[in-house]
């Protein structure tokens, strides 16, 4: 039957199926979720390492992010017409769904929310920001939609800045898990995001630590992570940037929105953070016009690959 595995895993061999006699992957279909997060480097290596007859269907929304790193391996194939490509028009339901839907197309609509779907929270300055985060999360959002905290997303545009990763995580850790950080900076129960390769981010939360090094839940399976890796591969996740939280969604979603991320701002980026939620969606808002011109007016910032031009002599009516 058919089997799950992270593309990471697959191209180790820790995941999936192996590889046959010849060095290829043993498969004859093989479905990537979320190809939009592909870099050129990955997207080489995982053709390469398919056997000849088999059959790659790269699946995702064309809309959010691109990879972190080089190319825009999905969006070039889509626009090359090299292959075969099914589109699905049906957008998710009710006023999250229209929201979303309408940023996609460079609209930002104001949406009928009757059961509180989404919810515009307009801050002043940065320590305010912080502040109703922290309060959504805790409180606002538990109590009004029945919305655990472990089931809200906090995301914004930076690590740094007074209302960036770090800031948001130390209030958020401080109000839900508070502690003095005594495994590295972490304390059983803190939630983290776990980075085991360069642009790929795995929720989970912190059980302890041993001689061996940190020990997470990742979705129900005990991750170690080695002492001298902690620092550089996980970081506290109440809070997370809308890069690392682009692969996964949430019954709620808190997206902050502070004075100084204007710069940051793009149409592709608020698509992805808005998107990340299912239920609910808060909206700390404090950057005034500027959401509604990024939205518009934005794009994603260009870049320059070879892959169209590789492709080009595959296209119909190629000169032969």
């Amino acid at each position: 039957g058919p089997g799950v595995a992270t593309v990471a895993g697959l191209l180790s061999g820790a995941e999936g199926p192996g590889r046959d006699a010849e060095g290829a992957l043993d498969v004859d279909l093989l479905v990537v979720l979320d190809a939009p997060q592909l870099d050129v480097e990955t997207a080489a290596l995982l053709t390469e390492s398919l056997p000849d007859g088999a059959r790659l269907v790269l699946s995702g929304d064309p809309a959010v992010l691109w990879s972190v790193g080089p190319g825009r391996v999905f969006a070039d194939l889509l626009a090359a017409r090299a292959c075969p490509q099914v589109a699905s028009r049906r957008p998710d339901p009710g006023p999250l769904g229209e929201l979303v839907s309408g940023i996609g197309v460079g609209e930002l609509l104001q949406v009928e929310a009757p059961e509180k779907e989404v919810v515009i929270v307009p801050v002043r300055d940065a320590g305010e920001a912080v502040h109703r985060t922290v309060q959504l999360v805790a409180d606002s959002v538990p109590r009004a939609l029945g919305v655990p905290a472990e089931q809200t997303q906090v995301i914004t545009p930076g690590h740094g800045g007074a209302v960036g990763t770090r800031v948001l995580n130390a209030a958020l850790k401080e109000r839900l898990n508070p502690g003095p950080g005594r495994f590295a900076g972490f304390d059983p129960g803190d939630r983290v995001a776990w980075s085991p390769a360069p642009g790929r981010t795995l929720p989970g939360r912190v059980v302890g630590a041993d001689a061996e090094g940190l020990r997470l839940d990742c979705a129900g399976e005990t991750v170690v992570v080695p002492r001298d890796r902690v620092e550089q591969t996980v970081r506290h996740g109440w809070a997370l940037t809308a890069h690392q939280a682009v692969g996964s969604r949430w019954p709620a979603a808190v997206v902050v929105l502070p004075g100084d991320a204007v710069p940051a701002l793009s149409r592709p980026w608020i698509y992805t953070a808005f998107s990340r939620a299912d239920r609910h969606l808060s909206v700390v808002h404090g950057v005034d016009q500027a959401l509604q011109r990024a939205v518009a007016e934005v794009p994603a910032k260009p870049r320059t690959t070879r892959l169209p031009v590789l492709l080009a002599p595959q296209l119909p009516g190629a000169a032969d």
